[in-house]
């Protein structure tokens, strides 16, 4: 067994700091009052000008060194600190892929840099494998779940089934669609997260697809007689078509679960600065400030009331296409009441 090194505490680096830095300012103070007494004997052969001209040379002489030496600290160890720093913001944001150096010879900080990228490398290889597990389970009950919503579509068109019979059929054929919708959602999201998929670039009317989405989704929306407020540029995209209309798809379903019945859902698409943007916005409850910065997180779901609706992918799908199709998303509550998301690609 690989003996456990003792970590070496960086807090005694920091009070030998301090010290040096108070031993230097001691010795520019003592050298400062042992020139000054010296211009002060020699004061009647220098002019009162001289005098000024040595006492602010000193004074600059002091500031120069002093601040090499807070520079040469500081590199020492303070930039490698505020480096880790950084890296620990991406490994917090999810990102594992990450392996960092220093150049310092502070056997503290080599430690925690060493030991930083192990807990990295064992973080990525955690998410490697939960990722995989998900998908191939993910992909071997897809077969039996199409398998059950086959049978049960054949029982639902037959004559010989009773009204209870055909209650419960319905039932199962809401289920299997939904587990297969997540099991749909999980293997997209794998491959998207793993850049195993394949895209296929062209140029297509992004405005003609996101309409196609509203007109695919009519079923929920009229339902809840929900009403749309569309402002559209004609908009020429270049990209994946099959893999951009997963966004639309799960913003205008997230809209209309979240909006009240009979509400309005409002979309627009432009050109701005060069870019095209797009924006959904409900005028439903909303989002917690606590919780929006949670959305984007796989099989997160920040209302209870709509659990049984989704199943918490939609969002992370949405943003890990746009992270690969060079795109990124935002949300706000919006003045009026509603969720507001903004799509800039």
């Amino acid at each position: 067994m690989k003996k456990r090194r003792r970590p070496t505490h960086l807090w005694r680096y920091f009070i030998l700091m301090i010290a040096v830095g108070f031993l230097v300012t001691v010795v520019f103070q003592s050298s400062l009052i042992m020139i000054v007494e010296e211009i002060f004997k020699v004061k009647e052969i220098l002019s009162v000008s001289q005098n000024r001209w040595i006492l602010l040379g000193v004074i600059f002489a002091g500031f120069l060194i002093g601040g090499t030496t807070t520079v040469l600290i500081s590199r020492k160890y303070f930039v490698p600190i505020t480096k880790l720093s950084a890296e620990m913001q991406k490994v917090a944001q999810g990102n594992f892929d990450i392996q960092i150096e220093t150049k310092s010879k502070v056997k503290a900080i080599k430690e925690i840099y060493s030991d930083f990228n192990l807990m990295v490398k064992e973080l990525n290889a955690t998410e490697t494998l939960q990722t995989d597990f998900v998908s191939n389970v993910s992909h071997e009950i897809k077969t039996p779940i199409t398998a059950i919503e086959g049978y049960a579509t054949l029982l639902q068109n037959s004559n010989e089934t009773t009204a209870e019979q055909a209650e419960y059929i319905d039932k199962i054929l809401l289920n299997t669609r939904r587990l297969s919708e997540l099991v749909g959602n999980i293997l997209l999201l794998s491959k998207v997260d793993n850049k195993a998929i394949q895209r296929n670039e062209s140029e297509f009317r992004l405005d003609e697809q996101i309409r196609q989405s509203i007109v695919l989704l009519e079923p929920k929306w009229s339902k809840k007689e929900i009403e749309f407020d569309v402002d559209m540029e004609d908009t020429v995209f270049s990209g994946d078509e099959k893999l951009m209309i997963h966004i639309w798809n799960n913003l205008i379903d997230n809209a209309i679960k979240f909006s009240p019945q009979g509400g309005e859902i409002k979309v627009s698409l432009k050109k701005e600065n060069g870019k095209t943007k797009f924006i959904i916005c409900d005028n439903g409850p909303g989002i917690p400030e606590n919780e929006a910065k949670h959305i984007f997180n796989k099989f997160y779901q920040c209302d209870g009331s709509h659990k049984i609706e989704g199943n918490g992918l939609g969002l992370s799908l949405v943003k890990n296409i746009l992270t690969l199709s060079g795109g990124e998303i935002s949300v706000r509550n919006a003045e009026g009441g509603g969720a507001e998301f903004t799509v800039i690609m």
